[in-house]
């Protein structure tokens, strides 16, 4: 076995309250601008993207409000924990982007933050807000696939 983590088993940090709070409607891949300290930080698993959001601004994306934690072994030069941070993407998915979120209702949520044959990526997604009533109806979907599977499990015949 090697010193080194498999890509697989890189800490993987991810958004859980944008499936809760958000329709995606579609998803894209981005690099993530970052200096060496906010790497090892990453590395380590010391991130959150509760309440980050993108917005293009003068032709460029950016991810703000992600916490990455100061590197403890980091000098006085360690960047500040919620700076915003230049998200890397093709000029034509940027101006793709840019035009479906000027419309009303829409915008840019990450979901997860992983490695990629060495590189920072985040998923973007382009999102709609649910409303109360979507977040009920999902909660109450999944309860009833819940007794149903309990259900047949109780009598031994598992549904395909």
């Amino acid at each position: 076995m090697s010193a080194r983590k498999r890509s697989s088993e890189s800490p993987r940090i991810v958004n859980r309250r944008a499936r809760h709070d958000y329709h995606i409607l579609e998803s894209v891949e981005a690099g993530v601008a970052l200096r060496g300290c906010e790497v090892k930080s990453l590395r380590r698993g010391q991130a959150s993207l509760a309440e980050s959001f993108a917005r293009v601004e003068d032709g460029e994306l950016f991810l703000y409000g992600m916490y990455i934690a100061p590197y403890q072994e980091g000098s006085y030069n360690n960047p500040p924990p919620r700076r915003p941070r230049k998200l890397l993407l093709h000029r034509g998915q940027i101006d793709r982007l840019a035009t479906k979120v000027s419309g009303t209702g829409y915008t840019l949520v990450p979901l997860r933050l992983y490695f990629k044959r060495g590189l920072a990526k985040v998923e973007l997604a382009l999102v709609r807000g649910k409303r109360l009533y979507d977040k009920r109806e999902a909660i109450k979907k999944r309860e009833a696939e819940r007794e149903i599977r309990r259900a047949t499990k109780r009598r031994g015949t598992e549904p395909a």
